[in-house]
């Protein structure tokens, strides 16, 4: 893939994820057999070509191991590349859970709109209105649409650790959600709500709190009844305070710089993420993830109008907040044209892993991947995750 197309794919995904330099040895000593997978496909031989590269010769500089699924009426493809963890050198283990980060926003924003059908919760409300007791005076005009698509204004939390070290260092520190919220509200809006857009999980939180709110139930029981047992999405989970990943997973990888220069991989896979809670903290599996893709398009989580809202950006006047791009986030979504097809989803990054979930709105192809990627939360794509974006669906458009 040529400089530019790689360049345009990566600020489209927006994946928050950083390459690096090269991997330690570990890496290296890996036999090939590991790195090959095992493939099944029925797209297009120049399709099964083209993802197979995609995950082959892993584990590399970038990512340890490869999960991948497309589906839909164009065919599909299973693959999986890479090891369980860089100590036993096993293959990685294709039906393995992992960290899919802020996947878990799609959820999220499924449920709230279920709410919404239901009326006990009103898109055009402000969140004061359900929760006075946390939201000030300062944000009364933010609605719960504008926290779906971002548009609100509230400013991330206050967190430690500005560094990775820093944010290793603190890996197991707890956090409310009551807490992350009270520490944003604190602090002046970025903006007047509904004028811009800027990509924060505060948003979220805010949202599982209102979930919880209306219904009197927790966020994670309101998602598990709505939909991970109605779709019978049975390794997908909620982590809650466990910082480890219950069941068969492979070891995410992280690359930390040294004091003399170099570098390091260390096993990152036991975090805690009650920082992310219902922006970013579910478990699951690429086959779960797949299925709930597959019924969340068809219109079987949310129906009718209020389905439009997650495929349905801001007004063309709403600019990313600090750059002036154009809006790129729905409800749960985002959208971006590759292969000349305009693509729907939303990825996911914790620390050692990333995620994504994508589909055409027809249904034509979709794609589920979880990289066990080095550098993960960096501000540059991971090569490994954009090759395979690019196999599955082509590249954008120049221009």
């Amino acid at each position: 893939m040529n400089t530019r197309a790689r360049t345009l794919l990566a600020a489209a995904l927006v994946l928050g994820i950083a390459a690096g330099p090269a991997a330690p040895a570990a890496l290296a000593n890996t036999t090939a057999a590991h790195a090959a997978g095992a493939h099944t496909h029925t797209v297009p031989e120049e399709d099964a070509a083209a993802l197979g590269a995609a995950v082959s010769g892993l584990p590399a500089d970038d990512a340890t191991a490869a999960l991948v699924r497309v589906g839909g009426t164009d065919g599909s493809w299973r693959g999986s590349s890479g090891v369980h963890d860089l100590v036993s050198n096993r293959p990685a283990d294709p039906a393995a859970r992992f960290r899919a980060g802020s996947v878990t926003k799609v959820f999220t924003a499924a449920t709230a709109l279920q709410l919404a059908g239901e009326g006990k919760l009103d898109l055009d409300r402000t969140a004061r209105h359900y929760l006075p007791d946390l939201i000030p005076a300062a944000y009364g005009r933010v609605t719960v649409r504008q926290l779906l698509d971002h548009t609100s204004g509230i400013p991330a939390a206050r967190m430690s650790g500005r560094t990775l070290e820093e944010a290793y260092a603190h890996r197991f520190d707890p956090h409310t959600p009551r807490g992350m919220v009270s520490s944003a509200v604190a602090q002046a809006p970025e903006f007047t709500p509904g004028r811009s857009q800027h990509y924060l999980n505060i948003n979220y939180t805010v949202l599982g709190l209102l979930i919880e709110r209306v219904t009197g139930d927790s966020y994670a029981h309101q998602v598990g009844e709505r939909i991970l047992r109605p779709l019978g999405l049975r390794s997908t989970y909620f982590p809650g305070t466990e910082p480890g990943i219950r069941g068969p997973h492979n070891h995410g990888y992280q690359l930390f710089d040294t004091p003399g220069g170099g570098t390091e991989l260390r096993d990152v896979t036991v975090w805690g993420v009650t920082d992310a809670w219902a922006a970013g903290d579910i478990v699951s599996t690429t086959a779960d993830l797949e299925r709930f893709t597959r019924a969340l398009f068809a219109g079987k989580i949310v129906r009718g109008p209020l389905l439009e809202e997650m495929f349905t950006l801001p007004a063309s006047s709403v600019r990313t907040y600090l750059t002036g791009a154009p809006a790129q986030y729905s409800a749960g979504l985002s959208v971006q044209t590759l292969g000349g097809r305009e693509v729907w989803g939303k990825t996911g990054g914790r620390w050692g892993y990333n995620t994504l979930m994508a589909a055409t709105r027809d249904l034509s192809r979709t794609l589920v991947y979880s990289v066990n990627s080095t550098d993960a939360k960096g501000q540059d794509m991971n090569a490994t995750a954009m090759d395979i974006v690019v196999a599955a669906f082509g590249t954008p458009p120049a221009g």
